[in-house]
């Protein structure tokens, strides 16, 4: 888009205000002395007939207030040769004077008083702004729609959703979007499978956009993104199993509370924003950017509501064993993401137990019984262990790696009953396997986590795909801005 060009200011004196400006109004009659000069012209944001004596000219488009930089109104300008000089903001009596060459300009007013917002800078306005100025920096092309045409029905149409209605991404959204994140618009962020197709900063900012983020969210989307589209992730792979899985978001760090995530009540589930459009953010990028949509290379048998969106914050302030991300060594204080390869999450009931053993005994039977309970070893998971749960292992002192250890010792299958045939089911470990014990993770496959509700002696669980090489391996990243 071509910029255009800057209004010219008149020689002289410039004054730019706004009726809805206390100070604006307070300043009418200074500027009233300096318009009998006959040297002062004033431009009126909002009402053109403001200050009504002297005449302004009204800043209907906010031209004038855009190109020459007016934050805050007044904003009074000298001029001269065409070229700006000096400018003061606000009412600042001895800047005034000095400015205009008076001594006598509002004897009667207190010597300052601070100015407002200038429209032109207004959040609501000034993306709309950029694309009216011609000053947008985005390259992807337009589309149009026609006057009578419903947006989210085209939306649909075409395939870019995700079975749920998007935000459009306009062109003042998505350069509001993109004011999240310091990146430039055209950084490479990834090439996302199953197209291998590279994705700018820009393109995440406009799924962002269609999902629902607030542009405090981009980084972490942006970071998402990074984490996936890797092959020890390995998401060609996590969309073409036939498995129900997909990405599962585990954000740790301060940033988490400052952009409002849930790590609490209903943290799994729905009704967070920051929480429900980062995860649906990565998926829209992978579905509209790298082609994973499903009946196409998404292969998944029955999928979960998780393929949606599934993304939740730790509460690392009250977690007795640390965060998922320093387990996975980032500092303390860091704020990161894990990306894991995981079904939806099924709950853990353990209503009665009171001592830290009988309670790892609970869980253990559970993930013992995940996928199968005679498969092992071919998959990871995350136990997200809810607070009150939490409050048990604190009161015994356990930390992260004696809860670990203890889960991991219950966790010894024997062979025996579990090789194919075993119990009646056919299903199992290979025969060549009885006599020995085996494990139902391995070393690193069990991964740690805390959130959930004050009430409720509940954890979860959720289950993984194929690890290792040949499945995916989680993945930590630190958050850019």
């Amino acid at each position: 888009m071509t910029a255009t060009a800057a209004p010219e200011l008149p020689d002289g004196l410039v004054a730019v205000v706004k009726r809805d400006c206390e100070t604006c109004v307070t300043v009418v009659p200074v500027l009233r002395q300096l318009a009998a000069d006959g040297t002062l012209t004033v431009y009126s944001q909002d009402d053109p007939d403001f200050p009504g004596d002297p005449a302004a000219v009204h800043d209907h488009d906010l031209a004038v207030s855009w190109h020459h930089d007016v934050e805050t109104v007044p904003t009074l300008i000298r001029v001269e040769g065409g070229r700006e000089v000096a400018r003061t903001v606000g009412w600042m009596r001895d800047q005034w004077h000095e400015l205009t060459g008076r001594d006598d300009l509002g004897p009667d007013l207190p010597p300052f008083r601070p100015g407002c917002g200038s429209l032109s800078v207004d959040p609501d306005l000034v993306d709309e702004l950029r694309v009216r100025f011609g000053t947008s920096v985005l390259r992807s092309r337009r589309i149009e729609v026609a006057a009578l045409e419903d947006e989210l029905e085209l939306m649909f149409r075409r395939g870019w959703t995700d079975g749920l209605p998007v935000v459009p991404p306009t062109e003042a959204r998505v350069l509001g979007m993109l004011e999240g994140t310091t990146r430039a618009p055209d950084e490479i962020v990834a090439s996302v499978p199953p197209d291998l197709v590279d994705v700018t900063v820009e393109k995440v900012a406009i799924a962002a956009v269609m999902a629902g983020c607030l542009p405090e969210y981009l980084p972490w989307v942006l970071t998402a993104v990074e984490a996936v589209c890797n092959d020890e992730f390995n998401m060609h792979g996590v969309l073409a199993t036939t498995m129900p899985v997909g990405p599962v978001i585990v954000c740790s760090g301060p940033g988490t509370r400052a952009i409002g995530m849930n790590s609490g009540i209903n943290a799994l589930g729905q009704g967070n924003r920051a929480n429900s459009t980062i995860g649906r953010a990565l998926q829209l990028v992978v579905r509209n950017v790298g082609g994973g949509r499903p009946g196409e290379v998404d292969r998944s048998t029955h999928g979960n509501p998780g393929k949606l969106s599934f993304c939740f914050a730790e509460n690392d302030v009250d977690s007795p064993f640390g965060t998922l991300a320093e387990s996975r060594g980032v500092a303390p204080g860091t704020d990161a993401l894990t990306v894991f390869a995981g079904e939806g999450p099924r709950c853990v009931v353990d209503q009665l137990s009171r001592e830290p053993e009988s309670l790892a005994g609970s869980l253990a039977a559970n993930l013992r019984a995940m996928h199968h309970h005679k498969l092992v070893m071919a998959f990871d998971a995350i136990l997200v262990i809810g607070p009150e749960h939490a409050r048990v292992f604190r009161q015994a002192g356990w930390d992260r790696q004696r809860i670990l250890a203890e889960l991991h010792a219950r966790l010894q299958v024997p062979g025996d009953e579990i090789v194919r045939g075993a119990g009646g089911i056919a299903e199992g470990v290979p025969e060549s396997l009885a006599g020995h014990t085996l494990p139902k993770f391995g070393p690193d496959g069990l991964l740690l986590t805390h959130a959930g509700g004050g009430a409720g002696l509940f954890s979860a669980i959720v289950a993984g795909w194929v690890n290792g090489t040949v499945g995916s391996t989680p993945v930590t990243r630190e958050v850019r801005p």
